[in-house]
């Protein structure tokens, strides 16, 4: 991974002011379930609106519990993170393949560089400017990223916080541009033609918050951007709003699908538009988006933004090994059928969605 590499020598010489982060956790966390529930957006609900990928603690369920009281890592026994006091919620919309005859197939995640023997899931990031410069989540936080109904640009240009980068060949080929930041390779729809060594999804989260409110009823009100707009992975010393006026961690998700089984062309459709589609509906890429729920043990993420900790290790914090984490799992919920070729998206029978689709 060239830009990893770099950004770790550039971590070690210096960094200051709008300059890119000395602190970065970047760890892997398996697949614990796929399912179509969604404790944050639809609670309660069984089933919710679309399938999600989810990684994390076995807490995870329909409803969890909410507010200054709900301390997730009280709740759950395991974690499918190697940082094995990370007992938070990370989950993403899965990607489907929408073949020729209208049929779908979800698609295949596949572990990304350097993280180790993880089963699939998701690779996530917390950065901050620099030691004591950030204050830690707290119990009950949650926030989400991203517009599921977006189906345009929000024209945040390199600071966008959604793209996909196509991938050029094998072992992550191409892959030389920090997140988001390629101008070839990634982009905020879906790639329009195949990419040999499979797709990498990325989705950033906001870096401030007002202090006060653990969640919102949009859940994303209680934060916000710096006051100069959207900040890109890991330049995050820009300050932040009157409104928002605390420095949070910049949370980062990538996700890698294994697109490369659908790369004949010949399979897709007749009109030649790329074949891809979100578990939602979208076949853009625009309405990517991701979920969050903190659970992290006591002060433990706290310490590793105060200590100039960097990627999967931090002194102080305790990790497990991925034939432990890979245990972790949690029960799927809804009873469908969200593996083999479907004549429908779970979920999406009906929706207005797909008679934009089917078009």
């Amino acid at each position: 991974m060239y830009w990893f590499g770099a950004l770790s020598f550039a971590a070690a010489v210096q960094a200051q002011g709008g300059g890119i982060s000395m602190n970065m956790l970047r760890f892997g966390c398996s697949q614990a379930v796929i399912d179509r529930i969604d404790p944050l957006v639809e609670p309660g609900m069984l089933p919710s609106s679309h399938v999600h990928q989810v990684v994390g603690g076995n807490a995870f369920n329909a409803t969890m519990p909410s507010g200054p009281n709900a301390d997730i890592s009280k709740l759950a026994t395991c974690t499918s993170c190697s940082f094995s006091e990370d007992f938070s919620n990370y989950w993403t919309a899965n990607v489907y393949f929408r073949a020729r005859n209208g049929t779908y197939k979800r698609v295949p995640q596949m572990v990304n560089d350097q993280i180790g023997a993880a089963n699939a899931g998701i690779t996530v990031y917390y950065t901050a400017p620099g030691p004591k410069t950030v204050t830690a989540f707290k119990p009950g936080f949650r926030m989400f990223s991203g517009d599921s109904n977006r189906r345009t640009s929000p024209g945040f240009g390199k600071n966008t916080q959604s793209c996909f980068r196509c991938y050029t060949g094998a072992n992550f080929g191409g892959n030389t541009y920090a997140p988001c930041q390629d101008p070839q390779r990634d982009t905020e729809t879906f790639p329009k033609q195949p990419c040999p060594g499979g797709i990498r999804s990325s989705v950033l989260f906001p870096i401030c918050w007002d202090g006060k409110n653990l969640d919102s009823p949009s859940h994303t009100e209680h934060v916000a951007h710096p006051a100069s707009g959207p900040a890109q992975f890991a330049v995050v010393g820009a300050p932040c709003p009157s409104t928002h006026p605390v420095k949070i961690p910049q949370v980062h998700y990538e996700i890698v699908w294994d697109t490369r089984q659908f790369n004949n062309k010949a399979d897709w459709p007749t009109d030649g538009s790329q074949p891809f589609v979100l578990s939602n509906g979208d076949t853009t890429g625009y309405g990517q988006h991701g979920d969050y729920v903190f659970g992290w043990q006591g002060d433990r993420l706290q310490h590793a933004m105060d200590n100039r900790c960097f990627g999967p290790t931090c002194n102080g914090l305790k990790t497990q090994t991925f034939d432990q984490a890979n245990k972790c799992t949690v029960k799927s919920v809804v009873n469908e059928d969200t593996d083999g070729w479907l004549k429908e998206l779970p979920g999406m029978a009906g929706h207005p969605m797909r008679k934009r689709m089917t078009k």
